[in-house]
């Protein structure tokens, strides 16, 4: 007979450490491959906003402010389509990171892929690809984990 944990909360990442050294290991890879790291955070933010995933909104907005980003940038992040501050290239990544992170409402429209894969070369495309992925990976476990925000402390430096 199998028992099963009746605590309150699991800790999934010490429960299976190898599924999370797994995810750790796409993260690392996500964060060094050739991604621009303001991109990186704005999808971050998108996608754990509309998951509603307090905890990583936390963190990915620490993490962009410290490396420069402005607030204003992150304040219109959820109305980034009205909003004049992003790019050609930050437009198309936050396009296809609703798409991809709403696939369930319908696939992603061509036009959308094709914007990004016009202002992204094969490899900074199959990059973002992979960080909207994993950013919904990390979504689904702290939401799930019952993660709680505003504990997490920033390591990245200014880059602008």
């Amino acid at each position: 007979m199998t028992t099963h944990n009746t605590g309150e909360f699991v800790n999934v990442y010490d429960a299976f450490p190898e599924a999370n050294k797994a995810v750790l290991a796409l993260e690392m890879a996500c964060a060094n491959g050739p991604l621009d790291p303001f991109i990186f955070e704005l999808v971050k933010m998108r996608a754990s906003q509309i998951n509603g995933c307090a905890y990583c909104i936390d963190m990915h907005h620490k993490d962009a402010r410290a490396m420069g980003e402005t607030e204003e940038r992150l304040y219109m992040l959820p109305a980034w389509r009205e909003a004049t501050v992003y790019t050609e290239a930050e437009r198309a990544a936050l396009a296809l990171t609703e798409a991809v992170t709403l696939i369930s409402a319908g696939h992603v429209p061509t036009d959308v892929e094709a914007d990004a894969r016009r202002c992204f070369d094969d490899e900074t495309y199959a990059n973002l690809l992979f960080t909207i992925a994993a950013i919904n990976v990390w979504n689904r476990l702290a939401i799930t984990c019952h993660s709680q925000p505003g504990h997490y402390r920033s390591h990245k430096t200014p880059l602008r």
